[in-house]
Formats: structure tokens, sequence, C-alpha cells
């Protein structure tokens, strides 16, 4: 099942449990593909949505961020729950661990070629450059 598909599901879904939040979320999504489908004049594959999604949950954190400085608790939490609903659509983020080892494991395989030999023994002299303490400053 595609993106578009599940988005359109889920509307469905909301419109006949009569979740008005959701529902509103999943419009503006909608909304905001149409409107990019318009631009580009034609359908947009998988990761142009993600795209999409993406932009709409970096402006959704944006609008909390300055909601909670002007203390307005209500539309922080308005934003907090289309912010989830919008989240519920993108794919499960790595976590650092995840990430970490992934590349640790891409660079043992690469150290294991003797051209990257010379590369990575360089890499590990900056690496503990940068985690030598600093002297403390007067």
């Amino acid at each position: 099942m595609s993106l578009k598909d599940k988005i359109n599901s889920e509307m469905v879904v909301a419109a006949k449990a009569k979740d008005a939040l959701k529902l509103g979320a999943i419009r503006m999504i909608k909304t905001a593909l149409h409107n990019k489908e318009i631009d580009a004049k034609r359908e947009l594959n998988e990761s142009e949505i993600l795209q999409v999604l993406s932009a709409i949950v970096k402006q959704r954190k944006d609008s909390i961020e300055q909601f909670k400085a002007g203390k307005r608790q209500d539309l922080v939490d308005k934003e907090e729950s289309e912010l989830a609903v919008v989240q519920a659509f993108m794919p499960q983020q790595m976590s650092p661990e995840e990430v970490e080892s992934k590349i640790v494991r891409g660079v043992v395989h690469d150290i294991e070629k003797p051209e990257y030999t010379q590369q990575y023994e360089e890499l590990i002299k900056r690496v503990q450059a940068a985690q030598a303490p600093k002297p403390a400053q007067a």
C-alpha cells in the first residue's frame, strides 16, 4: 500500500470515527500534497511525499516552539496532536545507536581494504584530538 493510499484510508477511518483533530490534520496533509502536485504538474513519488511530510513536521515543531514562547498552551497542545498524526505517516527514525552502528560497520568494512588504511589512521588521529581534554582557560 502506497503512502498516499495509506493517508486516504486513514482519512476515511478518521471521518467515520468523527475524530475532528485527526481528520483536520490529514486534510492538511492532503492539501499540502495536492499543492505540491499542482506545482510539479504530476503525481508525487514516495520520496517527494516524504519530503512534504518532513516539511510539515518541521513547520509544526517551529509552531510549537513559537506558541510555547507566547505561553499559548492550548495551541501547543493542538499542534502537538497534529504533529503526532503527521509523524504516524513518517517512516521510523533510526536511533543514534543504530546510525552509529551502521557507520562503524561501513568503516570497518572499508578499512579491510588496503587503500583505506592510511585514511583510517588519519581519522583515528582526528577523533583522538577532538576527544582530548581542552586546557582550562583563565
